[in-house]
């Protein structure tokens, strides 16, 4: 609805925008860098933080980039993910019908990952998402998995994506054996302001905005109800441009937002 009125290509604060339209700090590009070289090394990683702060969409741009003639992505994401679900999920995005027993399902994607390794020259990189929500069955389960020809080698990149809880299970004594395997651990920040200012023009920049709409004092309200957290950036925005565009008010500034997010958000 605000769009024709201030001129918008497409909506900007959305979570099906393209990656290449994303914007990304410096801090996140080191983060990026980290998981495409576990990818080239086979290694395992663990991506941790908050709600909202853009590990799934951090993702999103991370196999964008990967060579699909390099690397083959297999992605899961199950709040109730077992051992068995896991291998079946799996076996089934290589095409193969999944062994019913666990151990027998563990051997036949190890040897599917050999041959796609071997015949096709594919390194395979398996991302688990919502990983904080794995029961500890499936955790220890993930230690076994990387145990491959007499842990001489990783079968795989295997990357755990998580909320931060997920990493505060990780360092209890009881889960020593899993984190000493862990080879990488990454974890995405809160924007700060001058993030947060960044965030919302460099948005507006790819829908075709004619000017500045947020305010410098709009854009501090912003960061201080979301903590620069940019789901919460993007969830606010909206609400403004929605203000605005009813309002007919091109400009967005500090009163409104506090109109916003008091009537709307708290």
């Amino acid at each position: 609805m605000f769009n024709q009125f201030y001129g918008f290509t497409r909506t900007p604060f959305t979570r099906d925008i393209l990656t290449s339209a994303l914007y990304y700090p410096d801090m996140l590009d080191e983060t990026i860098g980290r998981l495409e070289y576990a990818a080239e090394s086979q290694l395992f990683v663990v991506v941790t933080g908050d709600a909202g702060t853009g590990k799934t969409t951090t993702l999103r741009r991370f196999t964008s980039e990967l060579d699909s003639g390099h690397f083959k992505v297999l992605y899961l994401a199950d709040s109730k993910l077992t051992p068995r679900h896991f291998y079946k999920g799996l076996l089934e995005q290589l095409g193969c019908e999944s062994k019913f027993y666990r151990g027998d399902a563990k051997r036949q994607l190890h040897n599917q990952i050999e041959m796609m390794r071997g015949i096709h020259g594919l390194l395979p990189v398996v991302i688990v998402d919502e990983a904080h929500l794995l029961d500890r069955e499936m955790l220890e389960e993930v230690r076994f998995l990387l145990n491959f020809k007499m842990d001489a080698e990783s079968p795989m990149a295997l990357i755990l994506v998580g909320q931060s809880e997920l990493w505060d299970r990780l360092r209890l004594q009881s889960f020593a054996a899993i984190r000493q395997r862990i080879d990488l651990q990454c974890k995405l920040p809160h924007y700060d302001r001058a993030q947060v200012g960044e965030y919302i023009r460099k948005h507006l920049m790819e829908v075709n905005a004619q000017s500045d709409i947020f305010t410098d004092a709009a854009i501090h309200e912003i960061f201080q109800f979301s903590n620069g957290t940019p789901r919460l950036v993007n969830k606010i925005c909206t609400h403004c441009l929605i203000y605005g565009a009813q309002n007919k008010q091109k400009l967005i500034d500090d009163h409104m937002v506090k109109l916003v997010i008091e009537g709307e958000l708290s």
